[in-house]
């Protein structure tokens, strides 16, 4: 069995690029679009951060309104950090080189546990809290189940992504084996639409991915669900949260968590969550993610 590190763009391969920085996107300051706003548009720029549960340039085209909006909001300037892992992401919260981020479930539970990552809100996706790990294959696949998967080719997302990854592990471990051995071949792609379009285009037998992602790039391009098919679907996970870092004034963070929740209720911010297939952002307790933390600790720490 081979295990390579790679990512797609498009329908390149390329290799060893898992930690190579990518530039920061900064959104400029705009007028307040309400008496909400708090800040001088001098005042330096709030960093967002995301992982990359959407590729890269993914994360840019579909979140750039959310963040501008949120820029107006503050009247101050928006600069959106991106890296290529889960782990750097929670590096940036960690250093302070990241102020907000929008990151995957169990790199909040790792990084609550290891630097006190804070909760701020999460995102409510018809009328749920929760979100799914599927497994799909390309359509023309006579693959069934996880195990007619034995010994084929194997997309997962992201070492710390707990739907692509962290459950297809607990998924092999039922055979008494690991990815390693259970697959031919297993490579990260570093992003749900990345692994999806893996699938989709044959470079992978096989691949578990987000719904809420899956579904996303479905309604935009029809040819994926086309090319696709799903034969499994996870219980429900709590959904990928927004977090802080826990050293971030507790005034600003009061003020982002009241602009995220109150965005649906202006014309404005429902269209741009209209437009992430997003209901609303809402408060949600720590314990919805404790499936999530019980499962990160069982793969991360099996022999």
């Amino acid at each position: 069995m081979r295990h390579v590190s790679v990512f797609f763009l498009g329908a390149l391969v390329l290799a060893g690029c898992a930690t190579t920085p990518l530039p920061t996107v900064r959104f400029p300051d705009t007028e307040p679009v309400s008496s909400a706003t708090v800040a001088s548009a001098k005042t330096k720029p709030l960093r967002i951060a995301m992982a990359a549960v959407i590729s890269p340039k993914g994360n840019v085209e579909s979140y750039s309104a959310l963040l501008e909006y949120i820029g107006a909001k503050l009247n101050r300037p928006i600069e959106l950090v991106q890296r290529m892992t889960y782990a750097e992401v929670n590096e940036l919260l960690q250093r302070g080189d990241a102020d907000i981020a929008f990151v995957c479930t169990s790199a909040y539970v790792i990084g609550q546990r290891e630097f006190g990552m804070e909760l701020l809100v999460a995102p409510q996706v018809r009328g749920e809290t929760v979100y799914y790990s599927l497994l799909i294959v390309p359509a023309d696949s006579p693959a069934r189940s996880l195990q007619d998967l034995r010994g084929k080719t194997f997309a997962f997302t992201d070492p710390l992504s707990l739907t692509g990854r962290l459950y297809p592990t607990q998924l092999v471990s039922a055979f008494q084996t690991t990815p390693e051995e259970f697959f031919e071949r297993t490579f990260f792609t570093y992003s749900h639409d990345n692994a999806i379009r893996a699938v989709a285009s044959g470079v992978a037998d096989g691949a578990n991915v987000d719904n809420l992602v899956y579904e996303f790039l479905v309604a935009r391009e029809p040819s994926i669900g086309k090319n696709t098919r799903v034969i499994h679907r996870s219980p429900p996970f709590g959904i990928p949260p927004v977090v802080v870092n826990p050293k971030l004034d507790p005034q600003l963070k009061l003020q982002l968590r009241e602009i995220l929740i109150q965005a649906d209720r202006e014309e404005q911010g429902q269209r741009i969550l209209q437009d992430l297939m997003i209901d609303r952002f809402v408060v949600v307790s720590d314990h919805i993610y404790d499936s999530a933390r019980e499962m990160e600790l069982q793969v991360n720490t099996a022999p």
